[in-house]
């Protein structure tokens, strides 16, 4: 990351406050990728570029006050601006968005820190996405399908993808003491209510979380477990997705895991399963470390539903 001080009274005009930190950062990625769904099968090229800016400043009573902000282009973003302001969650309010448009800056999140207290609003992190387990692993150089992330999106989580300066609204609140951490999150999409707790204990970090909604297919408990295990980092997950009987709820659960097999070089693989699957996911990659922040990235999964996907690419971090 690259930090940019300004102290400037044009920036810093406010009394009593001590000093204005903005840190810009991010990374590019580019390769490839390939898609068999059985049918038919494709090989495309993949691209993501991604600048994230976090701005803070200080009080003399040591408050932090803060904002992020992401300006993101992916090379698959719709173009379309149609369903801004649809009803996209069926709740009878209208949405800011309800497409994934990109090439500008993302709803901000706003936040205020002290010590291990922070609370947020706007774009949240959210309780559930936050929660120690739900990203065990980044396979190959797109992330593929995620099918090893067991909330399976069901609940709040930062947006990088929309095109105006506002978005969803949300307020969240976490805490952290040692070896324990909670955070409760909120928003009015859906109703939800989240929260989760973490705690570490001998290098292994256990984590439950819920949440209430007013969706059936949110959801509902998640629990996970990971650390070390001889030469692999591990984590096993898993979460309560919505009613099971109900099409497309039901239990989620992964198993993944993480080791080196160089000085520059790691493998991760996973295998998840969940009733809304059409067959059990799984798959494997590797990241090689070129220095400098750059890394040669691939992987192969098949998919929950039943899709095969290979990539291959460079990323850059910056």
């Amino acid at each position: 990351m690259k930090k940019v001080l300004f102290a400037t009274t044009a920036l810093v005009a406010t009394a009593g406050v001590a000093a204005a930190d903005v840190t810009f950062g991010g990374y590019g990625r580019f390769g490839i990728l390939y898609s068999d769904n059985g049918v038919t099968d494709t090989t495309n090229i993949t691209s993501r570029f991604r600048l994230q800016i976090d701005a803070t400043a200080e009080s003399d009573a040591g408050v932090v006050f803060g904002a992020r902000a992401r300006i993101q282009q992916d090379n698959d973003d719709a173009a379309s601006l149609d369903s801004v302001g649809t009803d996209g969650d069926g709740d009878g309010d209208i949405d800011y968005r309800g497409d994934r448009t990109g090439t500008g800056i993302n709803g901000v999140r706003f936040f205020a820190r002290s010590g291990g207290l922070e609370v947020g609003v706007g774009n949240i992190f959210g309780a559930l996405e936050f929660m120690p387990g739900m990203y065990p692993i980044d396979l190959g150089l797109t992330g593929h399908s995620y099918d090893y992330t067991a909330y399976n999106f069901r609940g709040d989580a930062y947006d990088s993808d929309e095109e105006g300066a506002a978005g969803l609204n949300g307020v969240e609140v976490m805490y952290s003491a040692g070896d324990l951490s909670v955070h409760v999150s909120a928003s009015d999409f859906n109703d939800r209510i989240a929260a989760h707790v973490a705690y570490t204990w001998n290098g292994w970090t256990f984590a439950l979380g819920a949440q209430d909604s007013d969706s059936a297919l949110d959801t509902e408990f998640a629990a996970s477990v990971g650390g070390s295990f001889g030469p692999a980092d591990v984590t096993l997950a898993y979460a309560k997705n919505g009613d099971d009987s109900l099409v497309g709820g039901g239990d989620h659960w992964v198993l993944a895991g993480r080791f080196d097999v160089g000085a520059a070089t790691d493998v991760e693989v996973y295998v998840a399963d969940a009733d809304y699957f059409a067959e059990t996911s799984y798959g494997v990659d590797f990241n090689h470390d070129l220095g400098g922040g750059t890394s040669l990235r691939g992987g192969i999964s098949s998919t929950g539903a039943d899709v095969t996907l290979v990539d291959f690419g460079v990323r850059f971090n910056f």
